[in-house]
């Protein structure tokens, strides 16, 4: 029996939190992490589920303000690191899934041979 091209409702939770899918979703599994749409989910999956968490915040007795103060010193950093720890766990999540790690930079890599080529049109090289 074939597996399906894309993961079940199950095993998208379990990708989702850490777990590697079947060989047989390689594709699904590299569209998701460098397709179009990419960054956003992956911004989405981190930085969204903690919001309810941080909310407790709010319960504390005292201003408002100092409740959403709180929130934000801890928002914040994870926001730049979320942001700054991105191309990491692309390659993680490549590496784990058995593919391999330099498609988390294939864009950009063929973004920056198309300028070094249109560079070297204009200034007589190649």
């Amino acid at each position: 029996m074939n597996e399906p091209a894309t993961p079940t409702p199950t095993q998208r939770v379990g990708y989702i939190w850490g777990r590697t899918l079947p060989a047989s979703m390689s594709g699904w599994v590299l569209a998701d992490l460098t397709g179009p749409g990419a960054t956003r989910r992956y911004l989405t999956r981190i930085l969204v589920p903690i919001l309810p968490v941080l909310c407790v915040f709010l319960l504390l007795p005292g201003p408002l303000w100092m409740g959403l103060a709180m929130m934000a010193l801890l928002y914040i950093p994870l926001i730049y690191f979320t942001v700054a720890l991105m191309y990491v766990y692309r390659r993680h999540r490549l590496i784990k899934h058995g593919l391999d790690p330099a498609l988390a930079d294939a864009d950009a890599r063929r973004r920056d041979e198309a300028d070094r080529l249109d560079y070297e049109r204009r200034h007589g090289r190649g």
